[in-house]
């Protein structure tokens, strides 16, 4: 007999959590039972997304054209009124057409999981930042990644998600570098698309963010970026460009700052010439959250919504639309774009329906991605994995890794079960800007793995003490970590003095201590590291999750080998950045005084210029043309195996192959990233190579296996800005394949005309 779930009963005990949300969401869900199904020649699905919204768009009053290109606020912090009572409570919501059968739009930020499920008495799960599934280079796992949200935010309530940041590390000291992908355009754009595809699957809204080159917070909103069209095209819009024509996210994004000269979310150039027109994007442009500036221009230049309120597209554009300034027939574009876009992602076929999370799910999904992301950086004398039959004594110290791991901040920051681990209970509440750790503990993980090991903690908070642990044991393992979040930047690449906590004294301390010392960084972005020489291993484990320890656990002790690799370059000083400090805004742009009056929220905060004179030199890419020394670089991450690389052949073609074959030369199974970059011809004047594809190959001992790699020839030519295009150039091209940007055993030439 079948029930529904709701009338399911549980069986064995299982966790208090579970059975406190079973009981919590189905008393939600049986309070909010779907609508009757809508009716009208649009629901015709056998029609394609445009011609069904052309359908509806006939049928529309210009003041129902009017409120689907605009918010009605955040429902999150403001009381409940008509029109977002059928909200979910999200950040943002946009009314639908009811009597058409068409639903409000429903957002939520989810970069890393669903915001703010707390608040709602809800669960969500938090996924290792997205930095972690870059350093993974697994588009499959993207894909679960995005399938995960996806199904969560369905299960909540909500049909549209705020998620896929492609922000390439253009300034690694970003604070939201941990919700990027990484410094190269063609890792980042196509994760990102993979990423998408699976938001998407679960008939929600997607998302791609933050559009474009908004890659510092220092002054966001005011910051005027300027950059040659070739440089953008080939950097940051080139990951956009994949993530767009590759995902088909059904919305983007645009962001706060200017570029050169516009805000991005008024910029023709950007959001119209390439977006729309180079990019053949289908769907609409809302701004980020006060990102609108004007009616007119803003509409003229392609925004299609308005978000979080109605200051510029309300009662503005529709007085614009009755005087003439803004013709009919642009509104109606911006109309269509939003409605296509709901047929094509499901939202109208498929009405959302609150139903139960599944957090034992959840949590294994974000455990595998954080086991393919964590990177192992130095394993002298094979330190690792550790052998749990020989451990007598461990040291566990510093980072509250007694009772959990860090979270990234800001409008990505998810709720932790139970609340912030290192507060008493009932006082986890997480908070804007608040350093936010999941109770996931590195110490109940090791002390699981080595149970007739003494497995002592110490907090880390004085170098000697830390030392003293240390001293002695077995094995000391050192915990460390740089918090970000959205809306601040790091002042420096160092890891920080967190209250007098000298992290980097406590790991050298602890490493002249002890020889075999492992440290654990959990970090956003990329560390120098002062005492890089002295430890025995080093992993990074980024922001790890919800079920983060278990992940560390597995690669520690070695029930998983370790095959993530670095999407970020990891520079040994500040100073051999292309920036050594972030450029900060002046006074007068950092704010206004008190409520924007109607010119201010027009004109916004004075400009302040920053250059990207490094153009296309990203990351890596200004590394290798500087002739820099990088600490760990780009691609770069060891295993527990070792392999080979031979035989690489090339084939030209319309799409050019790359064939080689790679070998488990090791004694244990494995993974490799195989990388393949291409210097281009001299008259390109490009960098001295560039990623143009890879493939995760999974090897016993001892086996080998040919690869190919298709390669676009997109990734393989030259924005020419005289011919608005890309050009391949003729000339001598290098393939080069190896195990990272540093490391490229095969190469050979090959002429493309």
């Amino acid at each position: 007999m079948k029930h529904s779930l709701c009338h399911a009963q549980l069986g064995m005990p299982a966790l208090a959590f579970a059975t406190l949300f079973l009981v919590a969401n189905c008393s939600f869900a049986q309070r909010h039972q779907a609508p009757p199904a809508p009716t009208g020649p649009w629901m015709n699905s056998s029609l394609s997304p445009d011609e069904r919204a052309d359908l509806v768009l006939k049928e529309m009053t210009l003041d129902e054209k009017v409120a689907l290109l605009h918010g009605v606020g955040m429902p999150t912090d403001e009381p409940v009124t008509a029109e977002n009572a059928p909200s979910n409570r999200g950040v943002g919501y946009a009314v639908g057409v009811p009597r058409l059968g068409i639903p409000g739009i429903d957002m939520s930020d989810a970069a890393y999981g669903v915001r703010s499920s707390g608040v709602n008495g809800r669960y969500s799960t938090a996924l290792p930042a997205n930095v972690a599934a870059a350093a993974s280079w697994d588009s499959e796992a993207a894909y679960e990644y995005g399938a995960l949200i996806g199904r969560e935010l369905r299960a909540q309530g909500y049909n549209m998600s705020l998620g896929g940041g492609t922000n390439l590390t253009r300034e690694p000291r970003n604070g939201r570098t941990f919700e990027y992908l990484g410094e190269d355009p063609v890792l980042a754009g196509t994760l990102v698309a993979r990423l998408i595809e699976g938001t998407q699957s679960a008939h929600v809204i997607g998302d791609i963010k933050h559009y474009a080159l908004n890659d510092q917070e220092s002054g966001r909103n005011s910051v005027n970026i300027s950059i040659s069209k070739r440089a953008a095209r080939e950097s940051d819009l080139l990951a956009f460009e994949i993530g767009v024509t590759h995902g088909h996210p059904a919305a983007v994004m645009c962001s706060y700052n200017r570029v050169n000269g516009d805000f991005a979310c008024e910029n023709k150039w950007l959001l119209t010439d390439v977006l729309k027109k180079s990019f053949v994007f289908p769907g609409f442009v809302l701004s980020d959250w006060g990102g609108t500036h004007s009616t007119e221009k803003a509409s003229a230049a392609g925004l299609d919504n308005e978000q979080p309120g109605r200051f510029f597209y309300d009662d503005k554009y529709k007085a614009a639309v009755e005087a003439g300034t803004i013709p009919a027939a642009e509104l109606d574009e911006h109309v269509h774009r939003i409605l296509r876009s709901m047929f094509a992602a499901g939202v109208i076929d498929y009405p959302r329906q609150r139903s139960v999370i599944d957090p034992f799910a959840g949590f294994e999904t974000a455990r595998k991605i954080e086991e393919g992301g964590i990177v192992l950086l130095k394993n002298n004398r094979a330190a690792l994995p550790l052998d749990s039959a020989k451990l007598r004594t461990i040291a566990v110290i510093g980072a509250h890794s007694d009772v959990g791991m860090i979270s990234g901040g800001g409008s990505a920051q998810v709720d932790p079960i139970g609340g912030n681990a290192i507060n008493p209970p009932g006082k986890g509440a997480t908070h804007w800007q608040e350093q936010i750790w999941f109770p996931t503990s590195p110490l109940k993980a090791i002390q699981a793995r080595a149970p007739r090991a003494t497995v002592k903690y110490d907090p880390g908070t004085d170098p000697a003490a830390a030392a003293s642990a240390a001293k002695g044991a077995d094995v000391a393992i050192v915990f460390a970590y740089q918090w970000e979040s959205e809306g601040m930047d790091l002042p420096s690449l160092s890891l920080p003095v967190y209250k007098d906590v000298d992290q980097n004294a406590v790991i050298a301390a602890v490493a002249a201590a002890n020889p075999h010392t492992i440290v654990v960084l959990e970090t956003g972005s990329p560390v120098t590291m002062p005492w890089v020489d002295a430890p025995a291993a080093i992993l990074e484990a980024w922001y790890g999750g919800s079920d983060g320890a278990n992940a560390l656990g597995n690669i520690l002790f070695g029930t998983v080998n370790p095959s993530g690799k670095l999407p970020n370059t990891f520079p040994k000083s500040d100073a051999d950045l292309p920036n050594p400090t972030v450029t900060q805004p002046p006074p007068e742009s950092e704010h206004f005084s008190g409520p924007a009056s109607p010119d201010q929220r027009a004109n916004g905060l004075p400009p302040f210029p920053v250059a990207y004179d490094e153009g296309v030199k990203v990351g890596y890419k200004w590394y290798d043309a500087e002739n820099k020394s990088v600490l760990f670089p780009f691609g770069f991450g060891l295993s527990y195996t070792t392999y080979g690389y031979s035989a690489l052949s090339v084939t030209p073609g319309p799409t050019v192959k790359v064939s080689f074959t790679v070998a488990n030369t090791g004694a244990r199974a494995g993974e490799e990233i195989a990388e393949v970059y291409a210097a281009l011809p001299d008259s390109a004047q490009e960098p001295p190579k560039r990623l143009i594809g890879w493939s995760k190959v999974k090897l016993e001992p001892k086996e080998k296996r040919t690869v190919t790699v298709e390669v676009d020839a997109k990734y393989l030519s030259i924005f020419d800005e005289q011919k608005d295009g890309w050009t391949l150039v003729p000339g001598d091209y290098t393939i080069m394949v190896g195990g990272s940007s540093q490391s490229l055993p095969l190469k050979t030439s090959i002429n493309l005309k």
